[in-house]
């Protein structure tokens, strides 16, 4: 097995669980190659020191090792509760029903948790389409561990077209049923089946009730970036099915590539100005382009919260 895994590796991969742990290792054996060198597998262990920390705290044999200064985490510093929020309805299941956002979304979430477990951490899993389909509350134990996982499983083995998409009434409930400080994760394309310049302002107040609430928000903006972001296809008509609605539309590609291109543009730009208005993490998330962009993206959060 080489590292990092990538997803072409291991799209068919029967067992989530096993999945989760290539990807964490692998995942784990590369910082020491990363910006995070020093790490390793004792990063659930410590934090960078800072100015102002106990000197009794820094770990002199891992600074003897890495010749960085680490500060030892007690018990109470390692405690996060992390709730993942997977967007389960038909936008999410292009490009085919091989490789998608969906499974690409469920597989970083089970990395996520697995590295989660690993660091004795809690964490819940919520499932959504035009409704709020499951809640479950973070916890910390293996038997939850594999309770969430065998829910994703049966989100992989399942197929629902025509399904549509209500993202803020679905994070409006979430903010409402999360009673304790957590980090909110959230998988989605955050594509609205519902048509309107105010789509995206509900979104945002939805996502605004989280913060109001003292949680921490990153958005995993989940893409085929190939076909979705660069819309590239060959220059010859197409029969573009809305997977949501089933709506037909027959076009030549290049004759509403530019309109296509400029409308993505426009709202691409709307989704990163309000994220960085509203102090919201927002990562793009190509599923051609492997775990590590999700792994990393979180370790950095996770940083910036210790």
């Amino acid at each position: 097995m080489q590292f990092p895994l990538k997803p072409e590796d291991i799209r068919f991969e029967s067992s989530l669980e096993l999945l989760a742990r290539q990807v964490v290792e692998g995942f784990i054996t590369g910082l020491h190659k990363s910006p995070f060198h020093g790490f390793s597998v004792e990063f659930a262990e410590h934090r960078l020191y800072n100015n102002g920390d106990s000197i009794k705290s820094i770990d002199w044999k891992l600074f003897a090792k890495t010749d960085k200064l680490f500060s030892k985490r007690y018990e109470e510093e390692t405690n996060l509760r992390c709730q993942f929020v997977i967007d389960i309805s038909s936008s999410m299941y292009f490009p085919n029903d091989k490789y998608n956002k969906l499974t690409f979304s469920v597989q970083s979430t089970a990395a996520l948790i697995y590295l989660l477990k690993r660091q004795r951490d809690a964490f819940g899993l919520s499932l959504f389409d035009d409704e709020l389909k499951l809640n479950s509350n973070a916890k910390s134990t293996s038997v939850h561990q594999k309770f969430l996982f065998a829910k994703l499983e049966e989100v992989l083995s399942s197929t629902r077209l025509n399904v549509r998409t209500d993202l803020p009434t679905a994070l409006h409930q979430i903010a409402d049923l999360i009673h304790k400080r957590s980090l909110v994760v959230i998988f989605s394309d955050m594509f609205q089946t519902a048509n309107g310049s105010d789509q995206l302002e509900k979104i945002f107040a939805a996502l605004q009730h989280l913060k109001f609430n003292k949680h921490e928000v990153v958005v995993f903006n989940v893409i085929d970036k190939t076909k979705e972001l660069d819309f590239d296809y060959e220059n010859r008509p197409y029969e573009f099915i809305d997977m949501e609605t089933g709506t037909i539309l027959k076009v030549h590609a290049s004759k509403v590539k530019d309109a296509y291109l400029n409308q993505m543009h426009e709202f691409k730009k709307s989704l990163s100005l309000k994220c960085a208005q509203y102090k919201i993490d927002l990562v793009d998330a190509d599923i051609n382009a492997g775990f590590d962009q999700i792994l990393e993206a979180y370790l950095i959060k996770r940083q910036k919260m210790s």
